[in-house]
């Protein structure tokens, strides 16, 4: 009878005692954490598609930390990545077939201590070639570290700018080529920047024609400044001071009211001088209307009948509607799916905005009265340019990390999906049907890399 009873007893004591012993022995929820963690983690990859692998770094970690990568609810790594002694790591995530294009958080959770930070990871759609038969295309090799190119009618010719690696840069031509055989018929090297090491030149790289005065303007970006070249000969017409536009990027001309614009990357204005005197005018300041946010502006396109000008922002999604005459901001149009826009294009007559965005991949159409989206197209990895094509009304695309061109009609269907070479870098149409896309090489004997290539629509 004793014993009966007792054992319940004796249960429940040993019970008491397993958890008083095993919560003194357990690891507390919140243990000490990585104070002070200021660790960054990127992905690289130049065209992350599903099906492929995207390499991630990690950096400022504390040595010895132990890493695990969490998509969701599913952990990336079978086992951590440990941190090496100078605070790094290095890891590969294989991407499902399956995968949804998009920007997609992985949660990158370190123990030992405990720290965690969020990895933005972009996976590009991944369009096929398609349409070449379509279009006719012309093209050739030119010189390393194409840029952008402008085409004159006054010339008749496509002035092209080059420009190789980082600073000190030594290496940069500006073309003059023919439109018909794409052959170089005039090539200078910009002067060297006085006083500057590595014997430094005024590299170039946006470009614009002015053809009421036969010029042609050049952003000399490494310098934050412009230069002024005559179209006929290159000659040198004028050099702007050193820091005249920080990080100079696109430049337009507007030859009915007399103006050049000039987009300074990095600030939130846009710079303008007097085509013929060369003066500096009052600049453009583009206000956000993001909270905190800072409109940075990249490309520029100017319908010059109307005397508007556009731009995007690469800092926040946005775009802008300039008045060129008063200098004033017409209106700023929200974007909403756009990450790190960069190229504009415009079509008069449906009014409407072309926007192709490097962060999400895509191709947005908006029209601009009502400031709606009316389309968004996926184009491929880091869509960087856009020129609008009139004669034909197509949109043509550069996607850098694709290596492709993506030719877009108005009602955002895909006519075609060229192949664009190595790192597709810009295109410009010429009014007349055709357009001319640059793009970069891996190196000087890169057989796709360095060339310029003429596109147009095949007649139906």
């Amino acid at each position: 009878m004793y014993k009966l009873n007792s054992l319940p007893r004796l249960a429940t004591l040993a019970l008491a005692l397993s958890m008083a012993t095993s919560s003194a022995f357990a690891q507390p929820v919140f243990d000490t954490p990585a104070n002070g963690f200021r660790g960054q983690v990127s992905s690289r990859g130049e065209n992350v598609v599903p099906g492929t692998q995207a390499d991630v770094t990690g950096r400022q970690f504390v040595p010895g930390q132990r890493v695990t990568l969490l998509r969701g609810d599913t952990v990336l790594n079978a086992s951590p990545y440990v941190v090496d002694e100078q605070g790094n790591f290095k890891a590969t995530i294989a991407i499902p077939a399956d995968a949804v294009p998009g920007q997609h958080p992985v949660v990158v959770r370190a123990s030992q201590p405990d720290a965690a930070a969020v990895l933005s990871l972009r996976v590009s759609p991944n369009l096929p070639l398609s349409g070449q038969q379509a279009f006719n295309q012309s093209s050739a090799k030119l010189v390393q570290g194409l840029y952008q190119s402008a085409y004159s009618p006054a010339s008749n010719a496509v002035f092209v700018t080059s420009a190789v690696g980082r600073p000190p840069v030594t290496q940069s031509q500006l073309l003059k080529v023919d439109p018909t055989r794409l052959n170089v018929i005039k090539a200078i090297t910009p002067a060297q920047v006085p006083d500057a090491k590595g014997g430094s030149v005024f590299a170039v790289y946006g470009v614009g024609v002015d053809d009421a005065n036969g010029h042609v303007w050049v952003t000399n970006t490494r310098q934050d400044t412009v230069a002024v070249y005559r179209q006929s000969d290159l000659g040198l017409v004028h050099q702007f001071p050193v820091g005249t536009v920080p990080h100079a990027r696109d430049v337009v001309v507007d030859t009915k009211r007399g103006k050049v614009i000039a987009s300074a990357t990095g600030e939130d204005h846009l710079s303008v001088f007097d085509a013929k005197t060369f003066k500096a005018l009052e600049p453009i300041t583009l206000a956000s209307g993001v909270d905190d946010g800072k409109f940075v502006p990249m490309s520029l396109v100017l319908d010059e009948a109307s005397g508007k000008l556009f731009t995007v922002s690469i800092g926040t999604p946005e775009a802008a509607v300039i008045d060129v005459a008063s200098g004033k901001v017409d209106k700023v149009i929200a974007l909403g799916n756009s990450i790190s826009a960069s190229g504009v294009a415009y079509d008069a007559r449906h009014d409407r905005l072309f926007v192709a965005s490097q962060g999400s991949d895509n191709l947005l159409i908006v029209d601009v009265a009502s400031g709606k989206v009316l389309h968004d197209v996926p184009v491929g990895a880091g869509a960087l340019n856009v020129a609008f094509e009139p004669v034909s009304g197509l949109a043509y695309v550069t996607n850098r990390g694709a290596g492709t061109v993506t030719v877009v009609n108005g009602e955002g269907r895909i006519v075609g999906n060229l192949d664009g070479g190595t790192f597709p870098n810009h295109v410009r149409a010429d009014g007349k049907g055709n357009v001319f896309a640059v793009n970069k090489s891996r190196g000087a004997e890169d057989p796709k890399g360095d060339r310029i290539t003429r596109l147009a629509l095949r007649s139906q």
